[in-house]
């Protein structure tokens, strides 16, 4: 199984990214998505997930109506769409999925190797 996160880089305050999340070895229908980042000196956070059916929806405070994570389950990939980007968003970016039909709020069974993104003001 490997995730693979991509789309990084380097933006100023107010550009968008889109961080794309494809998978090998497994398929993401019924399976919950997420999206988490570090900042440096900080731990991990939570950014944004979708419940395994697609139904539901839930962001950080810090992102919500900046940020929207979709799939698109043909090309087996989950996306982090990111507008209106603050230096504060800066951060390495990670996707995770889950086993098949697990509760977004578990810890996620699998990790993507991250990707870089960086806001300056």
């Amino acid at each position: 199984v490997q995730l693979q996160a991509s789309g990084g880089g380097l933006v100023q305050a107010g550009a968008s990214l889109r961080l794309p999340c494809a998978a090998s070895g497994l398929t993401f229908i019924n399976r919950a998505m997420q999206w988490f980042r570090q900042a440096p000196g900080k731990e991990r956070e939570f950014v944004a997930g979708n419940t395994w059916s697609g139904g539901r929806t839930y962001y950080a405070d810090s992102v919500k109506g900046r940020f929207t994570i979709f799939r698109d389950n043909a090309k087996n990939t989950v996306y982090l769409q990111m507008n209106s980007l603050r230096p504060e968003d800066t951060g390495v970016y990670y996707c995770a999925t889950h086993r098949l039909l697990a509760d977004i709020t578990s810890t996620p069974d699998y990790w993507g190797q991250g990707t870089q993104v960086t806001v300056s003001s």
